[in-house]
């Protein structure tokens, strides 16, 4: 009786400090295996499950008893240039890949939506040209890092690239502006499957996009900077 008094107590305990977090990692969307066709299973679960899960508990564990436990994640990103490494590389991690479940899905040729389409011809020439673009921002970042599509304060679409898990919210990237698709090109992300090809994976990716997801992103930011 004792040991199971014991035992209820500590889940007590995990459970409230679990739950008095400031920031959660949200469920995965899918199965770790629903984009097998181009991203495995195991990478997927690895991805989430460890990396993921720990740039949002070593989040939480850098801002605890700090003032940032009260401020968004937006907030925290867009002066970051006065936090510690701890702060700016877990609260990018986290932001980041939060970002990324979602922009994947196991729907097929899902499309983007008719504003999008129409801000991609008009910021890159044609879908084809943003995709070069955006893949040779990926294969040219050198390490680990991101690429990203974003709109900025004046509503136009860019894309840029970003070293370790810094962001384009961040104050400290050249180009600011909101992300509305992001993809990772940490190895982790897809070293089990594609080994030290990257530009197999960046060609992959591409058919596991969620445009309707990357077309509410795109539509929701441009409504509130209008």
């Amino acid at each position: 009786m004792k040991i199971l008094k014991t035992s209820l107590f500590i889940a007590a305990v995990i459970s409230t400090q679990w739950m008095s977090a400031q920031f959660k990692q949200a469920p995965l969307p899918y199965a770790y295996n629903a984009l097998e066709r181009s991203v495995d299973a195991q990478t997927m679960e690895i991805h989430y499950s460890k990396h993921g899960a720990a740039y949002t508990n070593n989040l939480n564990k850098a801002i605890a008893g700090t003032p940032l436990e009260k401020k968004s994640l937006e907030a925290i990103l867009g002066k970051i240039s006065a936090e510690s490494p701890a702060v700016r590389n877990n609260a990018g991690g986290h932001y980041n890949h939060e970002l990324f479940w979602t922009i994947l899905t196991p729907e097929k040729n899902t499309q983007p939506s008719v504003k999008l389409s129409k801000a991609i011809v008009e910021s890159f020439g044609s879908m084809d040209a943003f995709k070069e673009k955006m893949s040779k921002a990926a294969a040219d970042r050198f390490g680990s890092g991101w690429a990203w599509l974003a709109v900025d304060k004046s509503g136009k679409l860019f894309v840029s690239s970003t070293p370790n898990q810094d962001n384009p919210l961040m104050d400290v990237v050249e180009e600011k502006g909101t992300p509305v698709l992001g993809i990772d090109v940490w190895e982790h992300a897809y070293y089990l499957k594609y080994q030290n090809k990257r530009a197999d994976y960046l060609a992959a990716i591409w058919d596991i996009v969620n445009w309707n997801e990357v077309s509410k992103r795109y539509e929701a930011t441009v409504s509130i900077k209008k």
